[in-house]
């Protein structure tokens, strides 16, 4: 009997998710729910590479569950679990590593950016690719939902899963495909780059009313007079106002900034109001998640038995195809 489509992707807890987290993953996992089998976890493993803080790991697992459950996702629809819950994933790693090139990881973007950035250079940090294979693998997952900028280790993965069955049989693993949602755009963040914590211009998902109007009221604006037009092209708050208001109220701020006669603190508060409205409904379910704190651990700890039940299953065939039983 054929099963249906298994979908993964996971997320990783570095801290409070923001719009670009929830546009750009979020959003798409959450309707991708009723396309197939979803397998979704909190990526604490890979959290490690960069933050060695352990409260502050545990507080951000815990805060991202609470998230994702308030932004829609259902556990009855979805397996929902902690990475590091499911040990069977280091297995296959190391099993995965044993026919990893070298300059397969060498050339890896991620690697060298975060480098870059001033990350300290760690194993974890440049074997990650390797975790993430073992991650989708582990599951047979047939589809992967992935960002422009993980596209490359979707194709690490594939060329693993490839390596490995072409040195232990054809099925050892299955080769996953990805889903790259090209028409999603970049979400900016409020100084216009795109939205990263990296560079401290996130709009949280979740927090008090006034402060994070205050953070859109801030966003830099050139120096056009009220009653002048202004220029639609690359504007910041266009951007984010098209994530939140309906298609109407987008083409009327568009107008709006054609014609002249309104100010950037008029658009700002728009804004401010449409953002506010469009996570209402999760700001209420979270508020519901939170009177029961038992509640995600139950969640999780369900996620994780029946992640583990299928990781078994995968783990067992590829451990007889290399030898190990």
């Amino acid at each position: 009997m054929l099963r249906a489509m298994r979908i993964l992707t996971g997320l990783q807890p570095s801290g409070k998710l923001h719009v670009g987290n929830y546009f750009g993953a979020m959003q798409p996992a959450v309707r991708l729910q009723d396309e197939g089998e979803a397998f979704y976890f909190i990526a604490d493993y890979h959290a490690m590479t960069s933050s060695q803080d352990p409260a502050a790991l545990r507080e951000n697992v815990r805060e991202l569950a609470i998230d994702f459950l308030a932004c829609g996702l259902d556990p009855a629809r979805a397996v929902f679990f902690r990475q590091s819950a499911v040990p069977e994933v280091n297995e296959l790693a190391w099993i995965l590593s044993t026919v990893c090139p070298m300059s397969l990881l060498a050339k890896c973007h991620s690697y060298k950016d975060k480098i870059a950035q001033g990350i300290a250079p760690n194993h974890g940090l440049f074997a990650y690719p390797v975790l993430m294979a073992a991650d989708i693998l582990l599951y047979d997952s047939n589809q992967v939902p992935v960002g422009k900028d993980q596209k490359q280790h979707l194709e690490v993965t594939r060329d693993l899963a490839v390596k490995l069955n072409e040195t232990f049989g054809e099925g050892t693993v299955i080769l996953p495909d990805p889903i790259i949602r090209e028409d999603t755009a970049v979400v900016v963040g409020l100084d216009g780059r795109k939205m990263s914590k990296s560079y401290h211009n996130t709009l949280p998902i979740f927090g008090e009313e006034k402060p994070l109007k205050k953070l859109i009221m801030k966003i830099t604006t050139d120096s056009t007079p009220v009653e002048d037009p202004k220029p639609t092209e690359n504007s910041t708050i266009l951007a984010l106002y098209k994530l939140f208001a309906s298609e109407a109220d987008y083409q009327s701020m568009v107008a709006d900034h054609e014609k002249g006669g309104c100010g950037y603190g008029d658009f700002k508060k728009r804004l401010a109001e449409a953002y506010w409205d469009f996570f209402a409904p999760m700001r209420e379910r979270r508020a519901e998640i939170l009177v029961d704190p038992g509640y995600v651990d139950r969640v999780l700890a369900d996620g994780a038995a029946r992640a583990r039940e299928e990781s078994a299953k995968v783990l067992q065939r590829v451990r007889r195809a290399v030898g190990l039983v």
